[in-house]
């Protein structure tokens, strides 16, 4: 497996002002769902989401790294000096998860079903 990056997501507090930022900036369309898919109009580029979570962290902005098995790969960060920050997540398109990389930086790992 190649390890594409298949997604993308924007984290806040206010997720209809932030909706809105975007739209405007860039004339994307975001539904009003929990998780605010990313419409971008153009048909290319990785799928993306805006999320408030209700909690800590608020704000971020995280990529997302396609892998067959989310748990291995979390291993292996680990492994590599990394740390698991969310462990593997079932959702009903797929597992997810979130590690730290060596400064810090926050990135999802992504496996669908």
């Amino acid at each position: 497996m190649s390890h594409p990056v298949v997604h993308f997501e924007i984290g806040c507090k206010d997720k209809a002002t932030t909706s809105a930022f975007y739209e405007a900036a860039f004339g994307w369309k975001i539904d009003e769902g929990p998780m605010g898919m990313i419409d971008t109009g153009s048909g290319e580029g990785i799928a993306g989401h805006v999320a408030a979570l209700g909690h800590e962290p608020h704000q971020f902005t995280h990529f997302y790294v396609q892998t067959d098995d989310v748990a291995a790969h979390l291993k292996k960060v680990e492994e590599l000096g990394g740390k698991t920050i969310v462990p593997p997540v079932p959702i009903p398109t797929g597992t997810f998860a979130w590690f730290a990389d060596l400064e810090g930086n926050v990135v999802g790992l992504w496996k669908p079903n």
